[in-house]
């Protein structure tokens, strides 16, 4: 049995042609041929069987054949906030952990104690294209580009919004717990740079109406508090 192979094209059911960068690894990589059996998917939650018209060194046509609409295993939205790490293989890995499992959008903080002061979107972009395939994920998660930390919270987010900090002097609930008393509310949750937020940026952020929480008792990397928060929120929400 030939293995399924999944493309990310967005509109897909408006076109016929495989995005360029998608067409090049169906044709050049995978030597699909006219006949063969593909699926799009179009990243707003629809999944299309199509089958390859033509294929050429630099085009990849399609005929779509059957949409299959796919429902989201989890309601609400889930939005991670998260400072860049210096090494920026580990914020890669947790963009495509995150995708997998399952959330809706994510942001780039410019903090006080941030190492990293910029970062490449298209690769990240590339990065969330690449999970939803091997996942299976119909949704393209929102990639935003790099904001400062004041300028983000004072944005307009509906539902829950939290922030996780490790400062002993601010009092703080636990995460999964609060995120469990209201089951269809939005998520916004912040994770801080490896020196964490400042113990300032965290006041702002409650004088902004975010909650102070905690991931629990270990200490974690900044990676894995991203990973840890969107997967209690994706298990808080799903169906």
């Amino acid at each position: 049995m030939k293995e399924v192979r999944y493309f990310y094209v967005p509109n897909a059911a408006n076109t016929n042609e495989l995005p360029t960068e998608e067409a090049t690894h169906a044709v050049r990589v995978l030597r699909l041929k006219s006949g063969d059996e593909i699926y799009l998917m179009d990243g707003e939650g629809t999944f299309f069987q199509a089958e390859v018209t033509l294929a050429s060194q630099k085009h990849c046509l399609y005929n779509i054949k059957k949409a299959i609409p796919q429902e989201k295993t989890w309601n609400s939205k889930i939005h991670l906030a998260i400072a860049p790490t210096k090494d920026i293989g580990r914020i890669e890995w947790l963009v495509e952990k995150v995708t997998e499992v399952g959330f809706d959008e994510i942001s780039f903080l410019n903090c006080k104690f941030s190492e990293r002061k910029s970062l490449r979107s298209d690769r990240i972009e590339r990065i969330v294209v690449s999970a939803m395939k091997q996942s299976r994920k119909p949704w393209k998660p929102i990639v935003n580009e790099l904001i400062n930390f004041d300028d983000f919270i004072n944005k307009d987010f509906k539902g829950a919004k939290y922030i996780c900090h490790c400062y002993n002097e601010i009092e703080k609930i636990d995460f999964f717990n609060s995120i469990n008393l209201q089951t269809t509310e939005n998520i916004t949750v912040l994770i801080g740079p490896e020196g964490d937020f400042s113990i300032d940026e965290v006041r702002k952020a409650l004088a902004n109406g975010y909650q102070s929480v905690t991931l629990g008792n270990s200490r974690l990397r900044t990676e894995t508090a991203g990973l840890a928060a969107v997967m209690m929120a994706n298990l808080s929400r799903r169906i």
